[in-house]
């Protein structure tokens, strides 16, 4: 079965992160694709610290085993799409999506860039600026794994919890993002048995 994981990169477990999340997840779900959020905040210890090893070691893993950075790469190695989302920090990603890019792409990179050719979508909920940025930060990384990266990404405005539901046009782009996804995901694996 089809899977997406999408990594909310919010302190906030259930704030506007989410609720952009949920709104793509729907629309998956729709289409019979197994869908899945994991939280991030609170359970990352640091960020990549260039140490190597997981190009010593090559087992898909980073060698910091003291938080959820390897049951993340377990779970985007799985999926076959995978959605980044953050609200934006000081105009950029938050310090646990910075730490999940950095280290699962190290990883990635060590292991023969076991993301290639999965379909990848980020969101970013933004109160006033920086959006633009914070979405180029998470599709950088998107495409540097070599991942598919269809259509608009997903801005949706709000500064308190819930106000992003008040933003038509984000939760109308989080929809058509899950819609398109859902599309391009079947369209690979019907090219796949052909």
């Amino acid at each position: 079965m089809t899977k997406v994981v999408a990594f909310n990169g919010s302190p906030r477990e259930k704030g506007n992160t989410s609720i952009l999340i949920r709104h793509m997840l729907e629309e998956l779900e729709k289409e019979g694709i197994e869908t899945e959020e994991v939280h991030l905040g609170g359970r990352v210890a640091r960020g990549c610290t260039a140490c190597m090893k997981c190009f010593e070691k090559k087992d898909g893993h980073c060698v910091y085993d003291d938080d959820c950075i390897n049951d993340c790469i377990d779970k985007m190695v799985e999926a076959d799409g995978i959605i980044l989302g953050s609200p934006v920090y000081f105009t950029d990603v938050t310090a646990e999506m910075k730490a999940l890019i950095d280290r699962a792409g190290l990883v990635a990179m060590a292991n023969g860039d076991f993301y290639r050719r999965k379909v990848g979508v980020a969101i970013t909920a933004v109160r006033r600026s920086g959006g633009i940025h914070t979405l180029d930060s998470m599709i950088n990384f998107l495409l540097f794994s070599g991942m598919i990266v269809p259509g608009f990404p997903v801005l949706g405005i709000g500064k308190e919890k819930g106000d992003v539901d008040k933003d038509e046009e984000g939760i109308r782009r989080a929809r058509d993002a899950g819609k398109t996804m859902a599309w391009l995901l079947k369209s690979l694996e019907q090219a796949e048995k052909s």
